[in-house]
C-alpha cells in the first residue's frame, strides 16, 4: 500500500467515525472507522520502512568499487 492509499483509508475512517450518524444493523460504523484509520497508519509506517530499505539498497550499490 502506498502513502496515498493510506491517507485515503485514514480519511474514510475519520468520516465514518466522526461524521456519519447512520445506524446499520449489526455494523458499528465508529468501530469500522477506527479500524480503517489504524490500517491507514500501519500502511504509512510500512511505506516509510519500505522506502528506507530501498534507499539503503541504493546506497550499498553505490559503495561497491568499479569493476
Amino acid at each position: 500500500m502506498y502513502f496515498g492509499g493510506s491517507i485515503a483509508l485514514i480519511a474514510i475512517g475519520a468520516i465514518l467515525s466522526f461524521a456519519v450518524r447512520d445506524n446499520i444493523n449489526e455494523v458499528d460504523l465508529v468501530t469500522v472507522g477506527y479500524i480503517l484509520m489504524a490500517a491507514g497508519l500501519v500502511g504509512i509506517v510500512l511505506s516509510f520502512v519500505a522506502q528506507g530499505q530501498r534507499n539503503a539498497a541504493i546506497k550499498r550499490q553505490d559503495d561497491l568499487p568499479p569493476r
